[in-house]
């Protein structure tokens, strides 16, 4: 049996990342300390040292996941898969009284069905457990102790662990939700877009759930992404060194700082909307001193020199009488007619309602959230 992983001898891990942040993600990994990093499909190829590892999965704010590659091989059926599976000493990443569970994706390869390639994967680890102790690891497709990931291109099979155990955009302070909340890392992506770094006060007139805010918080006071994370898929890994992992830890918890008053503000017309931003940062190091009103932005009486970053409600807006077209029109001349010496970044969930705006852009991105299509604009005036 292989009793070596691939990560092992080469310190190289991939990143997924959504669809256009791949620069950005780089950029970032390269501060957090990973090197020799090349962007690949759907994410970043880098090297790392077990501390860098270990920093990564803390503290990354964009990528979305790290995996640990086990093993790639030519695979063109099933049978092959399962045989090589086989192979792979098990018993390193899991005990019987474990569990575990496999998402697939397969392109451009004889094997068709990711679905049957997973559950061939799943065979080849149960039956070596079945076949040496009698019983098997249990299948827990919501709580795993490790998740692992197999994805087959062009005929080329890779087994990787899920080093993160799990989607990082999950950072744990989300306890409240409302309609079409912004996921964590799409929210993190803007505040790195802006440039904001805490000189002038950030302010999200349509908070929802208050997600932007809450990275804005984190981003500012130097809080992990993950910093609220209880488990991750890299303490399955034979050399997990817990020493390493609660020094790692405890230096970037050390650098977190207070949030001065007076820095970030949000508001909504939606009293649970409010209720639920206000509750989920306070799960965050002095998320309690972000402000929260109930208002509408069009009571909001001015805003000066400020940055504003906002996320429109546009599902619930369409509902409206004059639907999106009225409301972006509406927004646009609070915008010239209330705010001042400001910047603002507004992230459209449907990127055509761009053309409503009637103001001038000094640049738009194009971002997703969720898999779905949308773009980030700025404006100055």
């Amino acid at each position: 049996m292989d009793t070596m992983f691939t990560y092992q001898k080469t310190n190289r891990y991939f990143a997924q990342i959504a669809t256009g942040l791949e620069s950005y993600g780089a950029e970032e990994l390269q501060k957090l300390g990973a090197t020799d990093i090349k962007t690949g499909f759907r994410g970043i190829y880098f090297s790392a040292d077990l501390a860098t590892f270990y920093r990564i999965n803390y503290m990354t704010r964009l990528c979305s996941r790290i995996l640990a590659q086990l093993q790639s091989f030519d695979c063109h059926s099933t049978k092959y898969l399962y045989k090589t599976a086989q192979k792979i000493d098990w018993s390193l990443l899991l005990a019987v009284d474990s569990s575990f569970a496999i998402s697939a994706s397969v392109a451009n390869s004889k094997i068709r069905h990711s679905q049957y390639a997973a559950l061939c994967l799943k065979d080849a680890i149960v039956d070596q457990f079945r076949d040496k102790e009698g019983i098997r690891p249990d299948i827990d497709k919501k709580n795993p102790d490790i998740r692992l990931h197999l994805r087959i291109d062009s005929n080329k099979a890779t087994i990787s662990l899920d080093a993160s155990g799990g989607s990082l955009h999950r950072r744990g302070y989300r306890q409240q939700t409302v309609e079409a909340s912004m996921q964590e890392t799409l929210a993190a992506a803007i505040i790195y877009l802006s440039g904001w770094n805490g000189e002038t006060p950030l302010i999200d007139p349509m908070c929802g759930s208050g997600t932007i805010l809450s990275e804005a918080l984190m981003h500012y006071c130097h809080i992990p992404a993950s910093y609220l994370r209880q488990r991750f898929g890299f303490e399955a890994l034979p050399e997990f060194d817990v020493n390493l992992w609660n020094r790692i830890k405890s230096e970037e918890n050390s650098k977190i700082r207070r949030l001065p008053n007076g820095l970030l503000f949000g508001s909504d017309i939606s009293n649970d909307a409010v209720d639920a931003a206000m509750a989920n940062n306070t799960l965050l190091p002095h998320g309690a001193k972000i402000v929260f009103k109930k208002k509408a932005y069009q009571d909001i009486p001015s805003i000066d020199h400020a940055t504003i970053i906002t996320n429109p409600p546009y599902g619930i807006r369409l509902k409206q009488k004059g639907g999106m077209t009225v409301f972006m029109r509406e927004l646009s001349d609070f915008i010239k007619n209330r705010c001042h010496k400001s910047t603002l970044f507004l992230y459209l969930g449907k990127p055509d309602l761009a053309q409503h705006i009637r103001l001038k852009p000094s640049w738009k991105k194009d971002l997703t959230n969720g898999g779905l299509k949308g773009q980030l604009i700025k404006f100055k005036f």
